[in-house]
């Protein structure tokens, strides 16, 4: 009987920069420890992406034992510490929610600033604020941090497969910004994935992920194209929404490392449904 593997392992520090490729990594009541732990706001609070400012995607992020690192061209390194100096609390909006956040420095937000060309401000969240996982998908003890609404994000390799088949293109998966690739499956297998298991933590998955523009960007130019949401729109187009990838929530806190192995423990009906 053929394995499942969890075969990538990715966590993104900053809400819309790149993320990092990682080994093993420690899973915390919110999620990946530091994934989407900061984030970007504009002067009227609220977050930014690379939906409205594509250059995001040329920030790289890195992490040592006590910093956060940004680089991006032309620009000195930024190094700020994991557990910054207590700042001013903003009260920032991420869609719908109200989120409470705290400035990092001044220095912080004039180096992005620069770069992006639009004033902004690096903000990140407290341990002790709790935001909520939608009710309607999650239960009262879900948390997570900024991003969209979930903590996790699941691909499989064979989905990335068929619909780079289906472009005649080799886009990477990065372009899909998840937090856990699936080796071994058949492409969209994880559509009717309700309840797995990868090494000794439980995952629910209760919503396919709806896409947004993001993976029409190219993280090494920062350039628009087409693709992949003209043949998302053609293939996997549902409720006037396009899906591609899995939305997930955890049950334990623990320890993820590739090579685990992911067991199925209940499917329904395919999300979405074509």
């Amino acid at each position: 009987m053929a394995h499942f593997i969890l075969s990538q392992l990715i966590i993104y520090p900053v809400k819309s920069l790149t993320g990092i490729s990682v080994n093993s990594w420690p899973v915390t009541e919110k999620g990946l420890q530091h994934d989407r732990k900061w984030m970007l706001i504009d002067a009227d609070r609220q977050f930014l992406s690379q939906r409205k400012l594509p250059k995001m995607a040329l920030i790289k992020t890195a992490l040592t034992d006590e910093n956060l690192i940004l680089s991006a061209p032309g620009k000195d390194n930024l190094s700020l510490p994991l557990t910054p100096v207590e700042g001013q609390l903003i009260d920032s909006t991420i869609w719908h929610d109200q989120c409470a956040a705290r400035s990092v420095s001044t220095k912080a937000d004039q180096w992005l600033s620069d770069f992006l060309g639009q004033d902004c401000r690096l903000v990140y969240q407290p341990d002790d604020v709790i935001r909520p996982v939608d009710p309607h998908y999650g239960q009262p003890t879900d948390k997570v941090t900024f991003s969209d609404g979930f903590p996790f994000l699941l691909i499989s390799e064979n989905s990335l497969a068929v619909l780079n088949h289906q472009m005649q293109l080799d886009l990477p998966m990065l372009r899909f910004r998840p937090n856990l690739v699936i080796s071994g499956c058949p492409g969209y297998a994880e559509d009717s994935w309700r309840e797995i298991s990868i090494g000794s933590i439980d995952f629910r998955l209760p919503k396919a992920c709806s896409r947004c523009s993001v993976p029409t960007i190219d993280p090494e130019t920062a350039q628009i194209g087409k693709e992949p949401l003209t043949t998302l729109n053609r293939t996997r187009k549902w409720q006037n929404k396009v899906y591609f990838g899995q939305n997930a929530l955890h049950d334990q806190c623990g320890q993820l490392t590739v090579g685990d192995i992911v067991h199925i423990k209940l499917t329904g009906e395919k999300q979405p449904p074509v």
